[in-house]
């Protein structure tokens, strides 16, 4: 019992964090260059546009969170508000 309580865990190695980000971005940047040589069925010709999904799919993340963050304003509650 007391061996796991000083074992840490895997994220908490900053290491590991290192590499497992690496493989995230060489994963996104494999989907980016097979962007490019499969064939897509597209509907509008924007579809076209190099990389149009990535793109499409940051700027929908970014916007959410936006839009998230102005939703705060007026959904969040206080601090004491259980204490009431």
């Amino acid at each position: 019992m007391a061996e796991q309580e000083n074992s840490s865990a895997f994220f908490d190695k900053p290491e590991n964090i290192q590499k497992l980000l690496r493989v995230f971005y060489v994963i996104c940047a494999l989907l980016v260059i097979v962007d490019f040589v499969v064939h897509r069925h597209i509907y509008h010709d924007w579809e076209n546009i190099p990389a149009f999904y990535a793109i499409y799919g940051f700027i929908g993340c970014v916007v959410l969170v936006l839009i998230a963050k102005e939703m705060r304003k007026f959904l969040m509650r206080g601090e004491d508000y259980y204490d009431e």
